[in-house]
C-alpha cells in the first residue's frame, strides 16, 4: 500500500495512556470500513482513498494523542482533485480532532489541548 501523508494534528489528553487509549479506540468514526490495531496504534481505512493513522504515547501531562491522514489511492491527482485540492482540509481535521480530544477528556474527567 502507497501512503501519501494529508495532514497530522497532535493533542494532550490530561490522563493515562491507558485510558486515553481505551477511550480512542472506542470512539470509532463513522466512515470507516477496515480497522488495524497495534499496541497503541490504531489505522482506520474508509472510503477509497483515506487512512487515518492515530497513536496514543506518554506525556508528561498525561497522554500525546497523534493523527495523521493519509491517501492510500493512486493516483494522487484524483484524490486531490475530488477533494477539491484538499483546500480546509488541515483546519477541517484539526477541529475535528480537536473536538474528538475534548469529548474524550469529558468522559475521562480531565482536560485536553492541541500542540
Amino acid at each position: 500500500m502507497t501512503k501519501r501523508l494529508i495532514t497530522e494534528v497532535s493533542g494532550v489528553v490530561t490522563a493515562p495512556v491507558e485510558q486515553v487509549w481505551q477511550a480512542l479506540v472506542g470512539d470509532r468514526p463513522a466512515h470507516v470500513t477496515k480497522t488495524e490495531l497495534g499496541d497503541r496504534t490504531v489505522a482506520y481505512q474508509g472510503g477509497w482513498w483515506y487512512r487515518g493513522e492515530w497513536s496514543v504515547t506518554g506525556h508528561p501531562e498525561g497522554a500525546r494523542v497523534e493523527h495523521r491522514v493519509y491517501s492510500v489511492a493512486g493516483p494522487y491527482w484524483a484524490v486531490a482533485l475530488a477533494n477539491q485540492l484538499f483546500i480546509g482540509y488541515g483546519e477541517r481535521t484539526r477541529q475535528g480532532f480537536a473536538e474528538g480530544i475534548t469529548r474524550i477528556a469529558k468522559q475521562l474527567g480531565c482536560s485536553a489541548r492541541l500542540t
